[in-house]
């Protein structure tokens, strides 16, 4: 049987598994004290810990392997794909002005929010239990995506098939989780961060030194993607994609098209525990910068694995022409496969070739020669080289036998911190939203708690189930985002906006837009993601307006209490009126420079991005432009943003 890693590397693994499953032990009883502080952490946890927890969170196996695949085939121009939700530009929005508006709330759950906005009526209860309903919904999506992405990654090191890898992997996870809540996750998200910063210095310093300038990987880049302007950092209308991508040729349209969805989806952002569950106002605006920081190392990572990639399949698949003969090979002797069932396949023929005709193992051997295995586990069901493979493929052509088990843990980190944090909210949402209010309200700390351990085993079930009818990575988080994600974030873009929007408006517009997802996938799942985003926002907005305007506005008083808490912008004119002059000056104020300090941070973080990337593939001069323009941005965002903080830092208080 063929293994890829040696005694040191599953040393280093199973320790890792070992000191997670510690810390969750350890920090379980700080986590029980009750069910704010196994939520929320009882408002303890310091701004820069719950920042560098977010860079972990945000840092998935599965997103990292999907962004690194558009890097492989486009160069640094794959970042601006990744505006949809990778880049994670929602914290720009965040920073600037949601955050402080939902902690300023002080609830616990995005789904409790509602009440606070649209109070205790039947529109405010039905606001709140769909909110719940639809994060349990998107949640269940998002795991069958991370469940996905661990399989396809680890089947290429372990002797097992993807399901078996995934169940290993989230059972551990789900462990550590559901013993130490929220602090937890906290910490386990730090530990996770510090190994996948290791990971990031050495594959950037392997990339870095694979060429000894720009225009021998600018070269190779072409040779191997069939990409002219692989270096490019600027956005062209047109790029060359390869099979199976050929949605994205036209570049600049998705670009601006996926602007305006961030737009949408970023207005309403900031329902997150994080920013719940900070110590003042001060400090959940300053969670945003550390995040935003942190996330920066994720991009010298990823494009690191793309160049080393590109080196990888011009050094073991030169003639491109053999994919597409060993996939037909394959597809002959399995004429009913399909993409979603290909990777287990694979798997299958890898790992147990005794098991499978020996005519089909003859072929693949006779035509992939030396390695057919690892080479066979590059190939796409299209016949191509599968860009979603190219990390696996980097550590085991690129990091030795030794080392490789370090940096399995770093990229299995970015998973593990993904799942526990996703996991710990939605948990937060059905015990506080759901259970808590509506099936056991007066149920005890222990029983809150023990049911949601039973509620995580059911989440991760239901994740199981789904991922294995997904056919790409790609594939699922296009849905995600532009299509189940498309309903929810329209609902919550009104939220703050609009004082006559109410709760029956938001619940059935949310509602509408969950089902039209749902069957969209079910009987068109071929859309493309821009049709299934003005498919489901259209209709979800078409329900909201026609909803609320048959229904009775919010009762006053809730309003008026929403208003001058929250203090938001937009259309509150009956609201605005009731302040005092200098009351609404000094509001007016805040109002400016939070809209004047969003371009500022925008520009700012896509350039802290790119500047790594640049760094890396030698290309100086452009380095030097973007450097310009970050120092501008960040003169921006200390003028507009950071000297107007509020200076005070006390303990949060009820």
């Amino acid at each position: 049987m063929i293994d890829y890693l040696n005694g040191t590397d599953y040393t280093v693994i199973i320790l890792y598994f070992l000191v997670l499953l510690g810390l969750g032990v350890f920090l379980q009883k700080r986590a029980s004290t009750n069910i704010e502080s196994y939520f929320l952490g009882g408002h303890k946890v310091p701004w820069w810990a719950l920042g560098i927890s977010g860079m972990s969170s945000f840092l998935d196996m599965a997103g990292t392997m999907l962004i690194v695949s558009f890097l492989f085939m486009i160069g640094p121009r794959g970042l601006y794909i990744e505006i949809r939700a990778g880049a994670a530009l929602v914290l720009a929005f965040a920073m600037a002005w949601t955050a402080k508006w939902h902690y300023r709330s002080k609830v616990m759950t995005g789904a409790e929010w509602m009440e606070y906005r649209f109070g205790k009526g039947w529109g405010g209860e039905f606001a709140r239990l769909i909110s719940a309903i639809a994060v349990i919904f998107f949640t269940i999506g998002a795991l069958a995506y991370l469940v996905k992405g661990i399989g396809l990654f680890l089947s290429m090191f372990l002797p097992f098939s993807p399901f078996v890898c995934s169940l290993i992997l989230i059972g551990i996870a789900s462990s550590y989780t559901m013993l130490s809540g929220f602090v937890g996750v906290v910490y386990t998200d730090i530990f996770q961060a510090l190994i996948i910063i290791l990971a990031v210095f050495y594959i950037s310093f392997l990339a870095f030194i694979e060429f000894d300038n720009a225009n021998a990987l600018a070269d190779m880049a072409y040779k191997v993607t069939g990409n002219k302007e692989w270096l490019s950092s600027a956005i062209q209308w047109h790029t060359s994609m390869p099979k199976g991508y050929e949605a994205y040729e036209d570049l600049m349209m998705f670009v601006i098209f996926y602007f305006f969805r961030l737009i949408v989806g970023s207005l309403g952002y900031g329902a997150d525990p994080k920013y719940f569950g900070a110590r003042s106002e001060r400090e959940a605006n300053l969670i945003n910068p550390v995040w935003i920081f942190f996330m920066m190392f994720r991009w010298p990572l990823m494009i690191g694995f793309a160049v080393l990639g590109i080196q990888i399949v011009n050094s073991i698949l030169p003639d491109h022409t053999i994919l597409e003969q060993a996939a037909n090979i394959i597809k002959n002797h399995f004429p009913d496969i399909t993409k979603e069932k290909w990777p287990e396949l694979l798997s299958g023929i890898i790992y147990e070739p005794q098991h499978y005709s020996p005519q089909l193992i003859d072929s693949l051997k006779s035509l992939l020669h030396n390695d057919w295995q690892t080479k066979l586990n590059m190939i796409s069901f299209e016949g191509t080289v599968n860009p979603e493979r190219i990390i696996p493929a980097v550590i085991l052509f690129k990091i030795p036998i030794g080392i490789r088990g370090l940096i399995l843990v770093a990229i299995i980190a970015a998973s593990m911190s993904t799942f526990d944090t996703a996991v710990n909210t939605t948990s937060g949402y059905f015990i506080r939203d759901i259970y808590q209010a509506y099936i056991r309200p007066k149920a005890s700390n222990r029983e809150l708690i023990y049911t949601s351990y039973l509620f995580t085993i059911l989440l991760v079930v239901l994740g199981f189930l789904l991922a294995f009818t997904i056919r790409s990575i790609n594939d699922i988080w296009a849905w995600l985002i532009m299509g189940l994600g498309s309903g929810f974030s329209t609902a919550l873009m009104l939220k703050f906006y609009w004082w006559r929007f109410n709760g029956q408006g938001f619940a059935i517009g949310t509602l509408v837009g969950m089902i039209i997802a749902i069957l969209q996938r079910m009987l068109l799942p071929d859309l493309v993601e821009w049709v299934q985003f003005i498919f489901v926002s259209g209709a979800t907005l078409i329900a909201i307006i026609i909803t609320t305007y048959l229904t009775k506005p919010t009762d006053d008083k809730v309003l008026k209490h929403f208003y001058m808490t929250t203090k938001p912008f937009g259309f509150w004119k009956p609201y605005k009126k009731l302040l005092d002059e200098d009351e609404r000056n000094k509001m007016e104020k805040e109002h400016r420079n939070d809209l004047i300090s969003l371009p500022f941070i925008l520009v700012a973080q896509l350039t802290l991005f790119l500047m790594p990337m640049q760094l890396i593939i030698h290309t100086y001069q452009t380095l030097g432009i973007t450097f310009i323009i970050f120092v501008i941005s960040l003169i921006g965002v200390y003028w507009f943003w950071y000297r107007n903080l509020p200076q005070e830092n006390n303990n949060y208080e009820n």
